[in-house]
Order: structure tokens, then sequence, then C-alpha cells
């Protein structure tokens, strides 16, 4: 065992405790940076974390327009259905057997064109027995007439008749001579005796007249008879031969032939559709008009009409009819124009725009229709500047070709989105 001198050994111990010391406040202070470090790391990735879902979005791909300045007329805007100026339902007056047909569908027809034809035998038959019924009725006319001896058409005067017109000349010579005779049988220039002859003669002829005026009024009684029945006759005569036209159907206006519904050989009735006739030139539109427009419709003024079927024409027309009252319920005036169709381009039943001029042409800024995004009735359109889309929520008027009218919220020349507009937003990036 080694002996130390005493202070020495104090010495040596009092060295090891220092550097101990010293160690452990390195260790701290080691420990206590590591701490540091790890939360430091992990409030960066927390950070991170929050900051990812405020990333701005990818710049959107969109072509653009220019916003153009135009003189446009003032126009107000409807739509309504084209129909025909005319449009029957043709149906036969009587019964009968299809035996011909002269049209179909599309055919165009003129007025008093045959449409079809029905067996028309017994219409013929009827006319022929009515003829022979006439006949017969003149002749019996003929044999009263030549009775009382008067010629047809005659007017009848009985005191003309031969033996009235004796009758009357004998009657009256006796009414002379009685009257002479009673002049003279006062005087005593003749016998009661005569005087009594003479009377009794005149009484005679009396009978006589009489008796030929009631048989004259037989006979014309008769003759009237005959020629009411020659009357009858005619009129049924006139009557087959009305029903006998009436086996040709025929069309009662100009027109195409929209639908032909009888087949040859069907029986048709009074009933019976037959076919349906409709002119297209011109064809009329009815629209509503609202009520603060009024004073500017008026009877004459000129209206212009498009269809999708025919985007790029305009047809023009003129204002026909307008109602004398507007619709209690919706506040607005029914005007029905006509559109001249004389090509027959446009057809019945077509959905069509109607343009009536309000104005002259005024300044209008217009866009392409591709750039308008509308949505729960608000229209939108994106103007982009600096490289971002500015959102404009617009007041939309009168359509041109491609090119909407834009009332407000897009000045002319700024540059508008027309491609990918669904993807915009307010604010955001663009590449052209």
């Amino acid at each position: 065992m080694t002996n130390f001198p005493a202070g020495n050994f104090q010495e040596r111990i009092r060295s090891v405790l220092s550097h101990k010391t010293i160690s452990l406040l390195a260790l701290s202070v080691l420990l206590a940076l590591v701490l540091v470090l790890a939360s430091a790391c992990g409030g960066s990735k927390a950070n991170v974390r929050q900051e990812q879902p405020n990333a701005q979005p990818a710049a959107v791909d969109v072509t653009t327009a220019t916003a153009i300045i135009r003189e446009l007329p003032q126009y107000f805007e409807a739509t309504g259905s084209l129909t025909g100026d005319e449009q029957t339902d043709v149906m036969p007056s009587i019964a009968g057997k299809v035996v011909a047909i002269g049209v179909d569908m599309g055919s165009y027809v003129k007025r008093g064109q045959m449409i079809v034809r029905l067996d028309d035998v017994d219409s013929k038959l009827r006319v022929q027995q009515q003829q022979a019924q006439l006949d017969q009725m003149k002749a019996s006319l003929r044999q009263a007439e030549e009775k009382v001896g008067v010629r047809p058409g005659q007017s009848f005067d009985l005191n003309k008749i031969p033996e009235v017109s004796n009758a009357k000349v004998a009657l009256d010579l006796a009414e002379k001579n009685l009257r002479r005779s009673e002049k003279l049988i006062e005087s005593g220039d003749v016998s009661r005796a005569q005087y009594d002859q003479q009377r009794a003669q005149r009484d005679q002829l009396l009978q006589v007249y009489e008796a030929a005026l009631s048989l004259a009024r037989q006979n014309y009684a008769a003759v009237m008879t005959a020629r009411a029945n020659v009357a009858s006759a005619e009129s049924q005569l006139n009557l087959a031969r009305r029903s006998l036209s009436y086996a040709l159907v025929y069309s009662p206006i100009d027109g195409f032939i929209t639908e032909r519904n009888a087949d040859l050989g069907e029986y048709v009735s009074p009933t019976s559709k037959v076919a349906t006739v409709v002119r297209i030139n011109p064809l009329r539109v009815r629209i509503d008009i609202p009520e603060q427009a009024i004073p500017a419709i008026s009877v004459g003024q000129s209206v212009s009409v498009t269809t999708s079927a025919w985007p790029d024409k305009n047809f023009g027309g003129r204002i026909a009819r307008v109602s004398p009252n507007v619709t209690p319920t919706s506040r607005t005036l029914t005007v029905e124009a006509e559109i001249e169709n004389s090509n027959g381009a446009l057809k019945p039943g077509q959905f069509a725009t109607v343009r009536i001029l309000q104005s002259r042409a005024q300044p209008a800024v217009l866009v392409p229709a591709r750039a308008v995004r509308t949505e729960s009735g608000v229209s939108r359109v994106f103007v982009i500047k600096d490289g971002h889309a500015q959102e404009r929520v617009v007041q939309l008027g009168q359509t041109e070709g491609d090119l909407m009218q834009i009332k407000n919220g897009v000045a002319g020349d700024e540059q508008v989105a027309t491609s990918n507009v669904d993807q915009l937003a307010d604010g955001m990036a663009v590449r052209q």
C-alpha cells in the first residue's frame, strides 16, 4: 500500500470532482440543444402541413377575345311558334266509299282541286229519278195551262178566260136591259110580265157567270198546283245534283297537305277527316309584349324572325293584329305577326325568335357568347388582366349571331376569357 501525503491527496480529490462537474454541465447543455433542435424541426413540419392547403393553385389555360363596340339597333325580342295562315280539316259532306285519291302528304293543292272522290253511282241514279219526275210535273203543268188558255209563265187573269169573258158580256147586257125596263114600267111602256122575264134572264146569266168564274178559279188552282209541283221537282233535282257533286271532295284553300287520312276503298262519313290542308305563306306567330313596351307596338310595324333551322337567316314580316286587351295575370299584350314565306323555308310548328325594332342603332358592347357563364339566372364574364381573371357580373342584351350584348360590367377593348370559363374564379391566375 502506498502512502500519499495528506496534502496531495486532498488536492487530487478536488481535481477529480472538478472534472466530473464540468462533464455534467456539458452533458446538460448538449441535451438542451438536442431538445431545441427537435422542437424546431417538429414546428417546421407542422407549419408545412398547415401551409399546404393555402398554396396557390396552378394557372388555367384560356383563350381570349376583345370586347367590341358596335352600332346595334334596339329590338324587343320574344319567342313563339309558327302556325299556318289558314288550316282546315277536310271532311266529306256525304257518306260513301273512296274510289279515287288525288293527293298525298306534302302535295300542294289549289282551291277546288280534288282530294278524294267517293262512289257516285247511287247519286247519279237519284239525279236521273228526279229528272224524270220533273219532266212529268212539267207535262202536267202544260196541260193545266192549256186548259185555262194561258201560256207557260204567263200571269193568270180570270176575266181573260173566254168562258168567263162571254158570260160577263151577256150578264152586262142583261143588266142594261133590266135597268131600261125599270124606267119604262113606270110609264107603262113595258108590261110587268116583260119586266119579270128580263129580270129572270138577268138572274140566269148571273148564275152562268158565277159558274164560269168558279170553274176558272178551279182551273187556276190546278195551274198553280202544277207550277208548285214543278218547282218542288226542280228543287229535288237540284238537291240530287248537289249530292252528286259532294262525291268529289275538294280543297277549300290553296296550301299543302299535312295529313291524308283516307285510303282507297275506305268507307267515310261526314264526320271522317280525309285530309288536312294548311296555307304556309304567310305564316303567323303570336308573341306576348310586356306592358311597358305597348307604346312602341303598332299594326304594320316591321318584325324579323330567326329559327334554329336557319340561324344565319332573318325572315321579314309585319305586325298584323294586336289584341285589344292586356292579359290580367301576366300583364302582357298578345301580338300576332305575319311572316313572309314565299320559298317555303319556314314550317308551321317551328320555334321562332321574333324581334321588333324599337329605336335607332346605338353603341353596344359585344362579346362572344361562349365567354358568358350563366348559373342560377346570374351571368358572369371573366376579364383577363395582368395574368389574372377578374369576375364581372353582367346584364345581357340582344344576341347577334355568335355575339352577345353586354349592357353593363364590361367595357370595350377589354379582354375576356372564351375557353375553360367554367374553371375560372375571381383572382385566379391564367395562361393565354
